[in-house]
């Protein structure tokens, strides 16, 4: 893997303010490094994982195309929460003035995966796992990219599985289930991910 070609094409656009948004420039950059499994948090200040998480969602969304009529009828990237927001307020920082796609990024939080309909990522908290099947279906048919740190949730079905290991947030991908969501996933992301299966745990 070439590290420092990913990073490169990893870090966010300079922001408008340099000034005002230095920390958390610092912060999605460190994780850029660990996204490419270069730096241990055992280095330096450690940031917490639902910082990590949610720089992770703010770069997956420049690294997947959507179906066509997920990215012309909407002015905005939305990016969702389904359940017990993990987050707080660290994902709306994360993502504040930034853009996917020449659209302005959003951040709902939403209770019902019915609700889920103008979203292009959904992230599934951990208050959703004994509902995860259905609401996969359901976000599988809206074409929307699903992430989440439950365990095993790649190969659960879901796109992006995150976790810890080794003290690193790793990542692993499930190409099988964004070819259902009718995602495509480029190939700069599936490089660094820790992992890429081709099947899940239901065969499909």
């Amino acid at each position: 893997m070439n590290t420092g070609t990913t990073l490169l094409s990893l870090a966010p656009r300079a922001p408008s303010s340099a000034l005002a948004k230095l920390p958390r420039c610092k912060l999605i950059c460190r994780t850029l490094l660990i996204f490419s499994a270069s730096l241990s948090w055992a280095q330096g200040p450690r940031p917490t994982v639902p910082q990590v998480e949610a720089a992770y969602l703010y770069n997956f969304g420049k690294f997947v195309t959507w179906p066509p009529d997920r990215t012309t009828d909407a002015d905005q990237f939305r990016i969702c929460v389904l359940g017990k927001d993990p987050f707080g307020s660290v994902l709306d920082s994360t993502v504040a003035g930034e853009l996917i796609g020449g659209r302005q990024i959003a951040v709902r939080r939403i209770t019902h995966v019915q609700q889920a309909a103008p979203c292009n990522i959904l992230f599934v908290s951990a208050s959703e796992e004994d509902n995860l099947p259905p609401v996969l279906d359901e976000a599988n048919r809206m074409h929307i990219l699903t992430v989440s740190d439950l365990k095993r949730f790649a190969q659960r079905g879901g796109v992006i599985g995150l976790s810890v290991q080794e003290e690193r947030v790793r990542f692993e991908v499930n190409r099988k289930a964004a070819e259902r969501s009718h995602l495509q996933l480029s190939s700069e992301l599936l490089k660094v991910a820790f992992k890429v299966i081709d099947k899940d745990e239901a065969g499909k």
